[in-house]
């Protein structure tokens, strides 16, 4: 199986619509950009073996909350949800974040997981 169509079936399973979204925003710009996420990100790394999904979106959702990348943050706190993530184990990484990247970071995550716990 190819890398896109591997990513895209990994996309689809945890966050079809955000996707959909970012291709759709990237489209006039950088379309290859979008491509490049389903390949590598998700048709490369994502698809391996050595983690489940579930821990895969918890991992990001530490390194996006660390990074402050809030937009990106909604989007993988609903892709934790569909990979069988909890509420409770979304916001312990969250606040876990407070020790090594500080209050301010971890205070914008959780603001950010509850807007897209809202959606």
């Amino acid at each position: 199986m190819d890398r896109y169509r591997r990513g895209m079936e990994i996309l689809e399973s945890i966050n079809r619509e955000s996707y959909r979204a970012l291709k759709e925003e990237l489209e006039e710009v950088s379309p290859d950009l979008s491509r490049f996420v389903a390949e590598f990100a998700y048709g490369d790394v994502y698809s391996r073996k050595g983690l489940d999904l579930k821990t895969r979106e918890l991992i990001t959702i530490a390194a996006l909350t660390v990074l402050g990348a809030e937009k990106q943050l909604k989007s993988h706190v609903k892709g934790a949800l569909n990979a069988g993530c909890t509420r409770e184990e979304i916001i312990e990484v969250i606040i876990q974040m407070a020790v090594y990247a500080g209050f301010p970071a971890a205070i914008n995550g959780a603001i950010a997981a509850k807007e897209a716990f809202r959606d």
